[in-house]
């Protein structure tokens, strides 16, 4: 199946102890146009993830162990092409990668949006833009500012929501941003890696709704975790870089 833009397209979704909101997300994003496919890649949950997820529709893969949201996209991305090989798809007909966050609940339908600029050969990569979210967060942008600082330096493109996981990638974008910055340096990681290959990245306004992270010693440690793995992505970058005689832009 696929929808008005032509392209089949599968959806990956990783996922740890979303037990409460992987159903619901499943369900929305299998009823976008041209979705055949909904991965759910459960990185090394305790709770009933992987069921609930396997009753609402999606092929489940499992992670006994938490490796990462970096891992499990790749995961995700790998029994999608194992599905495409099997089915004899090849070129236009190999499924568009959609990468979704689990919590976004019945708000996944607006992920749409995504698809028609790389279906219809605008972009190569398609990244979400949210509203202002229901809950306030308690984080101060220290990690957003370094990745979209590291992000322009880097290419010359200054992103809006740099570390927005909620992704539509051609498989060239997706080739081209192997092999995955680990953790949550993936995104702006692929960021610079696409727009480094030569290839084309939009941000499309999308109206989704998640759970922030909160202002605790746990959404602390979080924030904490994310700046080490977004630090460590740009300095490889940079070194990259460096490497190559490339000057970062004006």
């Amino acid at each position: 199946m696929s929808g008005d833009h032509g392209r089949p397209v599968a959806v990956v979704i990783p996922a740890k102890d979303e037990a409460e909101r992987i159903g619901a997300t499943i369900r929305a994003a299998a009823s976008l146009p041209g979705v055949d496919l909904v991965v759910v890649v459960d990185d090394g949950s305790r709770d009933d993830t992987q069921s609930v997820a396997r009753q609402a529709g999606a092929v489940v893969a499992r992670h006994f162990r938490n490796r990462g949201k970096a891992a499990a996209m790749q995961t995700g991305a790998a029994v999608v092409e194992r599905r495409d090989q099997h089915e004899g798809r090849a070129g236009a007909e190999r499924r568009l990668l959609l990468f979704v966050d689990a919590d976004l609940e019945d708000s996944a339908v607006e992920v749409g949006v995504l698809v028609p600029p790389v279906a219809g050969g605008e972009a190569d990569l398609a990244i979400a833009t949210l509203p202002p979210q229901r809950s306030a967060g308690g984080g101060r942008g220290f990690v957003v500012r370094l990745a979209r600082e590291g992000i322009r330096s880097l290419t010359g493109w200054t992103p809006t929501q740099p570390l927005s996981g909620m992704r539509c990638l051609s498989r060239e974008a997706y080739d081209a941003a192997q092999p995955f910055a680990a953790g949550w340096g993936v995104e702006t990681a692929m960021t610079i890696d696409v727009l480094a290959a030569g290839l084309r990245v939009v941000e499309v306004p999308c109206a989704l709704h998640h759970r922030v992270t909160g202002s605790d010693w746990r959404g602390q440690l979080h924030r904490a975790a994310q700046y080490r793995d977004v630090w460590r992505a740009l300095a490889v970058r940079r070194l990259r870089a460096r490497r190559a005689g490339r000057r970062a832009p004006d």
